[in-house]
């Protein structure tokens, strides 16, 4: 039976873990136009990041990316750059049953513009496709991590399954009338790989074409599976409880693939069951316990927050993120990505991988 984590909980794990939440205990009173925060990447380097207008590919299609990078210089002299944009966050924040205008987002640890880390040798670039309905910014946490230990990575809108905003200030929204497929986003993202290398030109160089990686959160998680079945050039793939339904279904691998489940488990799931069974390379799966679908996203993070703001029950909470410390999500989402690429891309030994560790009790290794 699912328990509710109240806010004194949610405040104590988040100290624990040394993280800060924009809210206080009862009693507290919002201010009009609260800020949701996000929490600080770990790595050496600080980040860096830019977004991309992409125009082309299948049926020509228009699609907004952001590129995240290790920062060189003095890149605080460079503006930090929202989780979304405010208009984008208002169609978002509505459509999902909330005031519209009941926070400002939070900022990110991205510097708009700054110049990318050079001296460290071409960087492995990692892809992130986003769930039905969602929109590119929804693994921020994971981005961040990922480009503050020298990563570059690219993350996609699926435009017409996305909450995303054009140059001149056209939102687009999720097409509810559209039948928007995995491959339809595995479409688009083979369509970033082909424009890798005019990405690369435009950072000097700086991406290793040679070593790239995927990964997806829900139905992304899927189309990371299709891209790999079709293209060679992504080298390891990562699933954030990806449910791999799609006709075609997705095919087995030989190459380097690793779950995080929750709710699409192997045992509630049979697609992920079936793909499981058929994957012949390096494979691992973890879950967290208490772990619902939107577990290894913000959405563990920043819900909470909103809860908080909005007036929601503790039992409302739980129905959004389980009974999955916020806290310690966070640094799982922060640990096993950053783990997978690095054995993977990086070829470094990680012990993290290699069975249960003390420093994450609540992350089940399933045989």
């Amino acid at each position: 039976m699912t328990t509710a984590l109240t806010r004194r909980q949610i405040l104590t794990a988040a100290a624990a873990a040394g993280l800060a939440v924009p809210f206080g205990g009862a009693g507290w009173a919002a201010p009009a136009r609260a800020r949701l925060t996000l929490p600080a990447p770990t790595g050496p380097h600080r980040v860096g990041t830019v977004t991309l207008h992409l125009a082309g590919g299948p049926g020509r299609r228009e699609l907004m990316a952001g590129l995240w990078y290790p920062a060189a210089g003095r890149p605080l002299r460079h503006p930090v750059a929202p989780w979304m944009t405010p208009a984008s966050l208002r169609a978002l924040l509505g459509d999902n049953g909330f005031d519209p205008d009941a926070a400002a987002g939070p900022r990110t640890a991205g510097h708009q513009g700054a110049a990318v880390l050079r001296g460290h040798g071409r960087l492995p670039v990692i892809l992130f496709s986003h769930g039905a309905g969602g929109h590119r910014s929804e693994t921020t946490i994971v981005v961040q991590e990922l480009a503050s230990h020298g990563y570059v990575v690219v993350t996609v809108d699926h435009t017409g399954d996305a909450y995303t905003e054009f140059p001149g200030g056209r939102v687009v929204v999720p097409d509810e009338d559209a039948s928007f497929t995995p491959w339809d986003s595995a479409a688009d993202m083979v369509f970033v790989l082909d424009r890798l290398d005019d990405i690369a030109a435009g950072l000097a160089g700086a991406l290793d074409l040679d070593r790239v990686g995927m990964y997806g959160w829900s139905k992304g998680a899927t189309s990371t599976a299709l891209v790999m079945n079709e293209d060679r050039r992504v080298r390891a793939g990562l699933s954030l409880d990806g449910p791999m339904r799609s006709q075609p279904p997705v095919t087995g691998l030989r190459r380097p693939f690793m779950l995080m489940t929750a709710e699409f488990s192997r045992a509630a799931e049979p697609s992920v069951e079936e793909f499981w069974s058929k994957l012949r390379g390096w494979r691992l799966n973890v879950q967290a316990d208490g772990a619902l679908h939107g577990a290894y996203c913000d959405h563990q993070w920043l819900i909470p927050q909103l809860a908080a703001i909005t007036g929601m029950s503790d039992e409302e909470l739980a129905g959004w993120i389980g009974t999955l410390d916020p806290g310690r999500a966070v640094r799982i989402q922060q640990a096993y990505p950053l783990a997978f690429f690095d054995l993977h891309l990086r070829h470094r030994r990680q012990r993290l991988l290699e069975g249960p560790s003390p420093a994450f009790p609540e992350v089940r290794y399933l045989p």
